[in-house]
C-alpha cells in the first residue's frame, strides 16, 4: 500500500462531511466506535484528553491549547477537522520546539508523515474490513446474512465505518504510539454522538454555539446546545481528577442547558465573561494585545498573532482551560511534569505568540490584501466583516464567495451582500458546494459576478482590484483550502 492507495482505502467508506443530506441520529452509532476501536486494543483508553465541542471556534481554541502546551514542555497530540490542503492535517504531534513556525506557507507543523499514515491504514484495514457490508445508517440485515458474516468473523452489525470514525481511529492509534502528554480533540458534528466522544476529558470546552446544521442537530439553540453538551460526562474510576467543564459567553438558553448538564454531570462550570474576564488592549493586521483575569490568576498585555476579537475569545478560553487543568491536576495531587503544579505564564505568552492557524481571517497577500476565513454561519460573517471593517483600511470589499448546501445560505449571503461592493460567486470541488447560479438569487449587490471555481474567482477579483482593496474569500474551508492552493498561480506574495 502507498500514500495514494491509503487514501483510496480510507475514501471507500462513506465521508459525510460530503454528503448535504442524511439521517443524524441513525448515521452516527458510537456503539460502532467503541466496537471498532475495540478491534484495535481500546488506543483510546489511557490518553490524558482535552475535548473541545461548539459551532464556531473550535479549532482555534484547540490549536492554542496546543501551542501553550507545547512551549510548557508537552508532547501534544492535536486532532482536528476538516482539513485544507493534506488529510494528514488533521493528526498533528507538537513537540517542544521553542518558536518553530511552519517552514512552509500553508504546511501544519507536526502533521503525521506519510509512511506513518500508510502504517496505520495497514494496521486498521483487518479490523475496518469487518464492518463491510453491513449497509448504510445501521439497517439490519435478514438472518442467512448475518449468519453468513460471523463465519466470516464480522461483528454484529452496527452499521457501516465511515470516513470520519476511521481517521478518528487513526488519531488515537498515533497519539498512543508517540506516547502524547495531551490528546487534544476537536469534535465533528454535534458532540454526543460524535466518533471523539469515545474518551473522558480533564477538560471540556465549548466555544460559541449557534445555529448550524439544524436539519440534523435541532432547529433551536437549545437543542443544539445539548448534542454540543453530550461531550460532558460522569466521572468514571478511568479519571482520577476531577474534570471541568470553561465555555464562552453563551445566550441565555445555551447557558441553560450547559448548567443543567454540569450540575447533573457533578462537574464544574466556569464561564469567559463571568468568572474570567478578558479586555481587548489593541488589534490590527498583524494581532491583538489583551489582558485577562481568571480565578486566581491575572495576565497583561497578551499577544496573540490572531486577527479577530472573537480569538482572544478563543484565546481566553484556551487559557482557562489549560489552568483549570493544571488547577484540577495539583488538588488531586498529581505532579504533571515540567510544571511544579502551575502552568508557567511564559509557556502561555509564547504559546500564543506562536500559534500558526491557517484559514482564520489569514492574510496572505497586501495591494490588494486577500484575506481568507472560512465563516460559513451569519453568525460568523458578521464577526468576519465587524473584524475587516476594525482592523483594515481599505477602498472596496471584493467577496469571493462559495458555500455549501446545507448551510444557511440565505442569512450568510444576507450579511455579505449588505457589506461588499463586488460579489464574486463561486464553488468548490466538494460534493455538498452550491452552484454559484443558484446562489446568485440571494444577492441585490449591481457588481454580482459568477466563476466555476476558486481558482478563476480568484483571478477576477485580482483584476478587478486596485491596490486599495481588499478580497476576502469566505464561507467555507473547502473553498479557503482551495484558495491556499492556488495563490501562487493568481499571484501570492
Amino acid at each position: 500500500m502507498n500514500y495514494s492507495t491509503s487514501l483510496d482505502y480510507i475514501n471507500s467508506f462513506i465521508n459525510f462531511e460530503k454528503i448535504p443530506r442524511y439521517s443524524y441520529a441513525s448515521s452516527f452509532r458510537l456503539e460502532r466506535m467503541y466496537a471498532f476501536l475495540q478491534g484495535l486494543g481500546n488506543p483510546h483508553l489511557g490518553l490524558n484528553v482535552i475535548h473541545v465541542a461548539g459551532s464556531k471556534g473550535k479549532g482555534s481554541t484547540c490549536s492554542i491549547i496546543a501551542s501553550i502546551l507545547r512551549q510548557a514542555g508537552y508532547r501534544v497530540g492535536l486532532y482536528t477537522s476538516p482539513h485544507l490542503l493534506d488529510e494528514r492535517e488533521r493528526i498533528r504531534v507538537l513537540n517542544k520546539v521553542i518558536g518553530e513556525r511552519c517552514k512552509v506557507e500553508g504546511e501544519f507543523g507536526g502533521m503525521i508523515e506519510r509512511d506513518e499514515f500508510i502504517e496505520l491504514i495497514e494496521k486498521i484495514k483487518p479490523v475496518a474490513e469487518k464492518f463491510r457490508g453491513h449497509g448504510k445508517f445501521g439497517t439490519h440485515p435478514n438472518f442467512r446474512a448475518r449468519k453468513i458474516r460471523e463465519k466470516l468473523g464480522c461483528v454484529p452489525n452496527l452499521g457501516e465505518l465511515s470516513f470520519f470514525e476511521i481517521f478518528t481511529a487513526c488519531a488515537f492509534l498515533y497519539f498512543k504510539e508517540k506516547n502524547v502528554d495531551f490528546a487534544i480533540l476537536e469534535t465533528g458534528l454535534g458532540g454526543r454522538l460524535d466518533a471523539t466522544n469515545v474518551t473522558e476529558a480533564l477538560v471540556y470546552g465549548i466555544t460559541n454555539i449557534s445555529l448550524e446544521h439544524t436539519d440534523k442537530l435541532g432547529n433551536s439553540l437549545e437543542s443544539i446546545a445539548r448534542e454540543k453538551a453530550g461531550i460532558i460526562k460522569v466521572h468514571s474510576s478511568q479519571l482520577t481528577v476531577d474534570s471541568v467543564v470553561v465555555t464562552v459567553s453563551q445566550e441565555k438558553e445555551v447557558m441553560d442547558v450547559l448548567t443543567d448538564v454540569c450540575n447533573e454531570k457533578k462537574v464544574d462550570l466556569y464561564e469567559i465573561g463571568k468568572d474570567i474576564t478578558y479586555s481587548v488592549i489593541s488589534s490590527d493586521e498583524k494581532g491583538q494585545v489583551f489582558d485577562l483575569d481568571g480565578l486566581g490568576y491575572s495576565y497583561k498585555d497578551l499577544e496573540v498573532n490572531l486577527i479577530g476579537r472573537h480569538q482572544v475569545e478563543n484565546a481566553s478560553l484556551a487559557i482557562a482551560m489549560v489552568k483549570a487543568l493544571f488547577s484540577s491536576c495539583c488538588r488531586a495531587g498529581l505532579n504533571l511534569p515540567y510544571s511544579r503544579g502551575e502552568l508557567r505564564e511564559d509557556a502561555i505568552r509564547s504559546g500564543l505568540k506562536n500559534i500558526f492557524w491557517p484559514g482564520r481571517l489569514q492574510v496572505i497577500q497586501k495591494q490588494p490584501y486577500v484575506v481568507l476565513d472560512g465563516a460559513q454561519n451569519p453568525d460568523s460573517i458578521k464577526k468576519v466583516i465587524s473584524s475587516i471593517e476594525k482592523i483594515f483600511n481599505y477602498n472596496r470589499l471584493i467577496s469571493v464567495f462559495g458555500i455549501s448546501r446545507d448551510k444557511d445560505i440565505e442569512g450568510v449571503s444576507k450579511e455579505l451582500d449588505r457589506s461588499s461592493d463586488v460579489v464574486i460567486l463561486t464553488k468548490s470541488s466538494n460534493e455538498r458546494a452550491k452552484e454559484p447560479i443558484y446562489l446568485k438569487e440571494n444577492f441585490s449587490c449591481k457588481n454580482l459576478r459568477l466563476s466555476s471555481n476558486v481558482k478563476e474567482a480568484l483571478n477576477i477579483g485580482l483584476e478587478m482590484a486596485t491596490k486599495k482593496d481588499l478580497i476576502l474569500v469566505t464561507g467555507s474551508l473547502y473553498v479557503v483550502g482551495e484558495a491556499i492552493r492556488n495563490t501562487k498561480q493568481v499571484g501570492h506574495i
